[in-house]
């Protein structure tokens, strides 16, 4: 969003002469002032708090909370503050984490200084921007199939109770003494897997049990 007050960034990592050169560049820059800079995560939400920075400028990888805990943190606090990744890293198992957890761009340190700039100003417009390799590899990953997961993953613990003790041959009434219920609850329990499981009768429910390694 458009103000002429200037953009607040806040910056989050735990190298030195990262922030003071952060600092030093986009003090620099016209409409973007640096508020604050943290050396930690738990630094970074105390500092958020203090300042109410528009956008933070985040490391990953920092001792103690790492730069996606405190991505997720800082946004349940405060949701309107534009998180923007500024790391080495592109390898999948943090990538992915720290998008999830509503980053709202994602850079690498080997980005230039006029970038880093106009990202932080995207950013304040309600515009992301994507490193061209993250952008390579989201895409790829959406083109990728998805699996579609088991059907007894939709199970309540329960509804598992009573399917293993259906593939054992028991019936509605040792089920229910097994397991210190009612019977209608038994039959309500009974109903609600073979809708899930999209079979037809308690025999396919155990046939099913059995061969997903649910039942012994």
């Amino acid at each position: 969003m458009e103000t002429e007050n200037p953009i607040k960034v806040l910056l989050v990592d735990d190298h030195e002469m990262v922030r003071i050169g952060l600092a030093a560049v986009l003090g620099t820059e016209e409409g973007i002032e640096v508020v604050g800079e943290a050396s930690s995560g738990q630094e970074g939400i105390r500092l958020a708090q203090e300042y109410r920075p528009d956008v933070v400028l985040m490391d990953l990888v920092m001792e103690g909370m790492d730069g996606i805990e405190t991505t997720r943190q800082l946004l349940k606090l405060y949701p309107d503050c534009k998180v923007i990744v500024l790391t080495s890293y592109l390898d999948d198992e943090k990538m992915y984490p720290v998008i999830e957890a509503g980053a709202f761009s994602y850079l690498l340190k080997t980005s230039r200084a006029s970038e880093v700039a106009e990202a932080i100003r995207a950013a304040a417009r309600g515009q992301s921007v994507l490193e061209s390799q993250v952008a390579s590899k989201m895409m790829s990953r959406f083109r990728q199939p998805k699996l579609e997961a088991p059907a007894h993953e939709d199970l309540t613990e329960r509804e598992m109770d009573v399917l293993r003790l259906v593939a054992k041959g028991k019936s509605n009434q040792d089920i229910a003494d097994d397991l210190i219920i009612g019977v209608k609850t038994v039959k309500f329990h009974v109903t609600n897997i073979l809708a899930k499981l999209s079979v037809e009768d308690r025999t396919q429910a155990a046939i099913y049990a059995y061969k997903n390694g649910l039942a012994e």
